[in-house]
């Protein structure tokens, strides 16, 4: 079953999901105008999907250039139930907020702290406002 809605507020699967030690399929776009893809940790702060990820990294550099994103977040329990986020990067938090989040991040994901040495450059919370969100449960309907 397919449930589509297209508002800047998560859509309550997307936050369960997102709130969840589920993995994101993150894309963005390149330069050369293809699509790059990527498997991240998620979350959710202040009603938000957000994501880490270092200033070093291409997806950061592709998201300075175009802020277009989406982030399917799937079900590590049931991969048959995933949400679809496509929207922007409307904000970059750099500093010890973002310090923080990726120890958070890595906590739920690991139980242990993030290794001081796998930081290589500045640490960014990516913020994500959808502008549509796609629920999708294959075991109520393969329609889709």
């Amino acid at each position: 079953m397919a449930e589509t809605t297209n508002a800047p507020e998560l859509h309550p699967v997307t936050e369960e999901l997102a709130s969840g030690k589920n993995f994101a399929a993150v894309t963005t776009l390149l330069p050369s105008g293809m699509f790059q893809t990527q498997i991240l940790w998620v979350g959710v702060r202040d009603g938000s999907v957000v994501l880490n990820t270092e200033t070093h990294r291409r997806r950061y550099k592709n998201l300075q250039s175009d802020p277009r994103i989406t982030v399917l977040i799937r079900d590590e329990n049931d991969p048959y139930r995933y949400a679809e986020v496509r929207g922007e990067v409307t904000r970059m938090t750099t500093g010890p907020e973002a310090r923080e989040h990726i120890q958070e991040l890595s906590r739920k994901y690991t139980g242990k702290d993030y290794p001081a040495d796998a930081i290589k450059s500045e640490r960014v919370i990516l913020w994500v406002t959808p502008r549509r969100q796609t629920i999708i449960d294959q075991n109520k309907d393969t329609s889709d």
